[in-house]
């Protein structure tokens, strides 16, 4: 069962909080380019997914956000384990001003 979850910051900037999180679990991210989410960073090693992406999403005048249940956060970090992960929870969470949003099995 696939472990989800979603963590956010309004207090890191992505730059920040990419070598806070590469340094907690020893991932390195590459940058990559969509036109729906802009530009974010993928970590990919054994089975784990990271993702750090802005919040807000480019393009129309409108402002939308990617989790617009969490606007407040400018900057999410996205997992996917192929099971639940307590570990990769806990290193995330000892990250200050990083706040854990949502978890979801699948």
């Amino acid at each position: 069962m696939a472990g989800f979850y979603k963590y956010g910051t309004s207090t890191h900037t992505i730059d920040d909080l990419l070598q806070l999180v590469s340094t907690r679990l020893e991932m390195t991210f590459a940058k990559r380019e969509s036109d729906y989410r802009g530009t974010y960073h993928l970590a990919r090693d054994h089975g784990i997914q990271v993702e750090i992406q802005p919040n807000g999403i480019p393009g129309d005048d409108e402002e939308e956000f990617y989790d617009s249940a969490h606007p407040e956060f400018r900057v999410l970090v996205l997992t996917t384990t192929p099971v639940p992960d307590p570990t990769l929870s806990a290193r995330l969470d000892s990250i200050e001003g990083l706040v854990h949003l949502s978890r979801e099995s699948g």
